[in-house]
């Protein structure tokens, strides 16, 4: 990955931890814990102490540590050897070392235009292991949307 534009312009030192959104006009690295959603509008480095518990919405990302939750960049993502990733990705372009471990989907794009769409469409998917289709609980003894009844 190329060095962000004007260098990196934020640092989170390993031993510190954030809770709440932050958002970031140029490049941050990461080596300490964020937990909350990350607004970049250039690069994000994530050391290998470094670990974000939230969504990450960036132009280019190395990552060396480990996200739990979505990452969208509208360039380039390069995976290090040993960093990890639970959740969903989608990018421009991806780079993936050896010993890398990942557990969710990914989704490349020529459109990096469609970042926001695929947040959305994320949100509306059924829940896993969820029944969407009232037809699966006919027939399994189970009531059916019609049959539910709200009360106040």
């Amino acid at each position: 990955m190329r060095e962000p534009r004007g260098g990196i312009t934020n640092i989170i030192g390993k031993g510190t931890y954030i809770t709440g959104k932050i958002k970031v006009e140029g490049s941050i690295r990461i080596d300490g814990v964020i937990k909350g959603n990350a607004e970049i509008t250039d690069s994000i480095i994530i050391g290998k102490s470094g670990t974000v518990h939230g969504d990450i919405h960036t132009k280019d990302a190395l990552i060396g540590g480990k996200i739990e939750g979505n990452i969208f960049a509208t360039g380039k993502l390069e995976f290090q050897s040993g960093s990890k990733l639970k959740g969903d990705m989608k990018c421009k372009q991806l780079t993936i070392e050896e010993g890398v471990i990942f557990d969710g989907s990914c989704e490349m794009s020529e459109k990096a235009s469609l970042q926001k769409e695929f947040v959305a469409e994320s949100l509306i998917k059924p829940l896993h292991g969820a029944r969407s289709d009232s037809s699966e609980r006919k027939g399994r003894g189970e009531p059916s949307e019609k049959d539910s009844k709200v009360t106040k």
